[in-house]
C-alpha cells in the first residue's frame, strides 16, 4: 500500500482553502484536488506492507510526543513541473514548530528503517495536478488566514481511474 504522513488542514484554513481552488477553478484548467484530499505532507514513504504501517505508527507516536499545534501562515502559490503538467500548490511558510516536525517525523521512520522520500522539504497543499495557468492576473484572490494543525495522520493512497482517495490509518493529536 502507498502511504504517506501529513499534517490535516484544520476547518476554517480547510475551508479558506477550498474557497481560494473555487476561485482559481474559475480561471485555470486543470484537476483540482477535492477539499477532502487537501494536506500537508511530512513524509511520503511509498509502497508498504503491514508490518511498515505499524512502525510508521510508532514513528509518529515518537515524533508527536509533547509536540503542541502547528502553526500555518498561507505564503502565495507555486507551481511544480511545466507546460500542461504542472501541479499548482497553496505554499505554507517555514516555522519552527512545522520544520521540527517535519524533522522528528523523519528521523523517527529513519530510526526504524523505513525509507521515504528525502526531498528537501516544502510545505504545501496541493490545489491542482495537470493545470495549465492562464496569462497574466489571476485577479484578487483571498489566502487562508493563520491557523493552527493538530492532528498528523498517516494516510494510505489508493490510486484509482478518477485519481486517489485517501484513507487515514492512524492519527495523533498535537
Amino acid at each position: 500500500m502507498r502511504m504517506f504522513i501529513a499534517l490535516e488542514l484544520p476547518g476554517s484554513f480547510a475551508d479558506e482553502t477550498e474557497e481560494l481552488a473555487r476561485r482559481l477553478e474559475a480561471t485555470c484548467a486543470g484537476r483540482f484536488v477535492p477539499a477532502e484530499n487537501r494536506h500537508l505532507t511530512l513524509a511520503f514513504l511509498g509502497e508498504g506492507g503491514e508490518a511498515d504501517a505499524r512502525l510508521a505508527m510508532l514513528a509518529l507516536d515518537a515524533a508527536c510526543a509533547g509536540a503542541g499545534p502547528v502553526p500555518l501562515v498561507a505564503a502565495g502559490l507555486g507551481t511544480f513541473g511545466r507546460g500542461r503538467d504542472a501541479t499548482l500548490w497553496l505554499g505554507v511558510e517555514k516555522n519552527d514548530e512545522l520544520e521540527g516536525l517535519a524533522g522528528r517525523v523523519r528521523a523517527e521512520l529513519a530510526a526504524r528503517g523505513l525509507a521515504y522520500d528525502e526531498k528537501d522539504f516544502l510545505p504545501h497543499v496541493t490545489l491542482a495536478r495537470r493545470v495549465r495557468m492562464p496569462r497574466g492576473d489571476l485577479g484578487d484572490l483571498a489566502f487562508p488566514l493563520p491557523d493552527e494543525a493538530r492532528d498528523v495522520t498517516l494516510f494510505r493512497s489508493i490510486l484509482g481511474p478518477s485519481g486517489a482517495r485517501y484513507k487515514p490509518l492512524y492519527t495523533v493529536g498535537l
